[in-house]
């Protein structure tokens, strides 16, 4: 499947809190604000969700050191940890005479509603981990691809200056597994799909129905900035399903891939699209024990 080169990222160069232009905002401090109209061009979450296709995640081969560390890409002598605490402070930093090394600022931490102004207490986190990313699909990428998305300054949804504890306690996770606070959340899961799709990722069977099911039930309208893809991919491995760019089928009022195989009804209910009737994408006879035409009720 191959991601849209189409959507261009107009707006990348504004500070994160406002490069983030969806459906619902945070305020200053995480509270939840007054749902706001999509701006132009930009893209329901949901239907950048169908663009993520759904496979098994690869098994094998990872090593933090595929990734490289913190890079000065654009050569001004501050490395990407550096600008991301330069970009993502409230205020203007203060710097050593270097003016490379951060010393102090005044950071949200979205993740867990914390505001620090130390640095040591600051960790860049990859939204979506390397390991996450190595799963789904950077297994496959060339080193220089690697590097680009380990210091990924083009999009703020990449790379966040969140708290110590909140990125230890989140690791690598995915969303189906680890979300942070409640206030928080629809605009994580709006950044995580963007940068699957951005980037040319997968999904697999549980993640990608954990981010749909939060999104129908907390996040109505939620829009997501529109993107340049970085990765235009035709995966090497078998799909277990696809969600094709344009068609998602119907399931009891749910949107679902119109081409999802499930193995078993774990993964039904996991994606949460359990019960199946025939007819509906995902049903096999297999998963219709007693043959009623009603599967994993």
């Amino acid at each position: 499947m191959l991601i849209p080169v189409d959507w261009i990222c107009m707006r990348s160069a504004v500070p994160l809190a406002l490069a983030l232009s969806l459906g619902t905002l945070q305020d200053g401090r995480g509270a939840r604000a007054a749902t706001v109209a999509a701006g132009a061009g930009d893209v329901a979450a949901l239907d950048l969700l169908g663009k993520v296709p759904i496979m098994l995640e690869h098994r094998g081969g990872y090593d933090r050191g595929m990734f490289p560390g913190w890079v000065d890409a654009d050569r001004d002598g501050c490395d990407a940890r550096a600008e991301v605490l330069r970009r993502d402070s409230k205020w203007p930093v203060r710097t050593t005479a270097t003016r490379c090394t951060v010393v102090a600022g005044d950071w949200l931490s979205l993740y867990d509603g914390l505001v620090i102004n130390d640095p040591s207490r600051l960790e860049i986190d990859h939204v979506v981990s390397l390991k996450e990313a190595w799963d789904s699909g950077a297994w496959a990428w060339t080193s220089d691809m690697r590097s680009a998305y380990a210091n990924d300054l083009s999009d703020a949804r990449t790379l966040r200056a969140v708290s110590v504890a909140s990125n230890r306690a989140k690791g690598e996770k995915d969303p189906s597994n680890w979300l942070p606070v409640p206030e928080d959340q629809c605009r994580y899961l709006g950044d995580w799909v963007a940068i699957k799709a951005r980037w040319g990722m997968s999904a697999d069977q549980s993640e990608w129905g954990r981010i749909r099911n939060v999104l129908r039930a907390m996040c109505a309208g939620l829009t997501v900035v529109p993107f340049e893809a970085k990765v235009s991919r035709s995966s090497p491995v078998p799909f277990v399903g696809t969600a094709p760019t344009s068609t998602t089928g119907k399931a009891a009022g749910r949107d679902v891939p119109a081409t999802v195989t499930y193995r078993n009804c774990a993964e039904v209910r996991a994606a949460g699209a359990a019960p199946l009737r025939r007819g509906e994408p995902g049903y096999r006879s297999g998963l219709d024990g007693d043959n009623d035409g009603i599967a994993c009720e």
